[in-house]
């Protein structure tokens, strides 16, 4: 081979080699490439899983603290009830809608209040902030009714009802001859009265310490004969409307064995509007319904409807001290005791 051959030939091994050289980079390259992008797709798939794992659980947490979708449930219509609950994907539960919470009263809280029954086992104490005690001739409308004194004292709340009583019968019947004849008594003149034959009950145990009872007498400025209420021909409206503004007959006739006084037709005591309508409606005396209230607790309650408007009625027990007294966290209520050993809880349910 000459030597313009061998130049050529090391130039041809030499480009050979070269190219070789340049291929093999390639190659590695390329397989590089590829690993880093199957490394990064199982990265991605891997960040992607746990994103959507987190997606899912997030809206249940949100949901579940009222953040979107707020839970919807019904305000509680009656003590003891389920309502269902609208939840943020439409599935419906139950759930009990009764709210409670308790409030403490005393052993003195147990002898105040419209319902306290005073008779001839049970005595007044007279509590303080038990009454808030009215002349009645500074707090009466004379154009529809008398007093027959200017020293009879009833309570606040019972002159208010009686006022608007009065009201109602005189403008039903246009006649103004109803005249309150007694109301509240202290100790010494129910003593008094016990000691002069006026009375079968010592000083303590008579319903006049309550300033809640009172006596109606019927004076005529015609001259007509006058005397003690009763419910016959105009006066009748009286009596059949009473309890729809909280007052009973105090003394009913066929109750002497559970009053343990004679009955008579002119004594009314204030009790409320719910529980007045009760014992009007069942023909009960104010004993009678204290002993069946004590029957019903916080869910089975006594259900009174007036005039559309419902109210439940229940009992608790007094405890030895105080006693946390199970009332509605939702509702108005109002707690009276017996003044015999416990409490008794109106709950306006509407």
């Amino acid at each position: 081979m000459n030597n313009g051959n061998k130049r050529r030939a090391r130039r041809r091994q030499s480009a050979s080699k070269s190219y070789h050289v340049r291929y093999d980079r390639i190659v590695a390259a390329v397989l590089v490439l590829i690993v880093l992008i199957v490394i990064l797709a199982s990265c991605a798939k891997s960040c992607s899983g746990s994103k959507d794992k987190s997606g899912s659980s997030t809206p249940a947490t949100t949901q579940s603290e009222g953040e979107t979708d707020q839970t919807i449930v019904d305000d509680l219509q009656t003590s003891g009830d389920t309502k269902a609950i609208i939840g943020s994907a439409g599935e419906t539960v139950q759930a009990t809608a009764s709210q409670y919470t308790t409030e403490s009263f005393s052993q003195k809280d147990m002898k105040r209040g419209s319902l306290i029954l005073v008779n001839e086992t049970n005595e007044y104490s007279f509590e303080s902030e038990d009454t808030e005690l009215l002349t009645l001739y500074d707090n009466i409308k004379t154009e529809y009714y008398s007093v027959s004194d200017y020293v009879t004292k009833l309570d606040s709340k019972t002159v208010d009802q009686l006022n608007k009583l009065m009201e109602a019968f005189y403008k039903e019947t246009n006649c103004d001859y109803l005249t309150v004849i007694g109301g509240y008594r202290t100790l010494e003149e129910q003593n008094d009265r016990y000691n002069n034959g006026y009375s079968k009950f010592k000083g303590g145990f008579s319903d006049y310490h309550t300033a809640r009872s009172f006596d109606i007498g019927v004076f005529p400025k015609n001259g007509q004969s006058s005397g003690y209420y009763t419910p016959t021909g105009d006066y009748a409206w009286f009596d059949d409307h009473a309890a729809e503004y909280g007052f009973i007959v105090r003394f009913p006739e066929g109750k002497e064995q559970f009053t343990g006084e004679e009955a008579r037709s002119h004594t009314y005591r204030y009790v409320g509007v719910p529980h007045a309508t009760y014992i009007k409606m069942n023909g009960l005396c104010l004993e009678e319904y204290i002993d069946e209230v004590k029957k019903h607790n916080s869910d089975d309650p006594i259900s009174i409807t007036v005039e559309g408007k419902l109210y439940n009625v229940y009992y608790q027990a007094a405890s030895a001290g105080d006693t946390a007294v199970t009332v509605p966290s939702n509702k108005t209520y109002t707690v009276s005791g017996n003044n015999v050993d416990g409490f008794i809880i109106t709950v306006e349910m509407n």
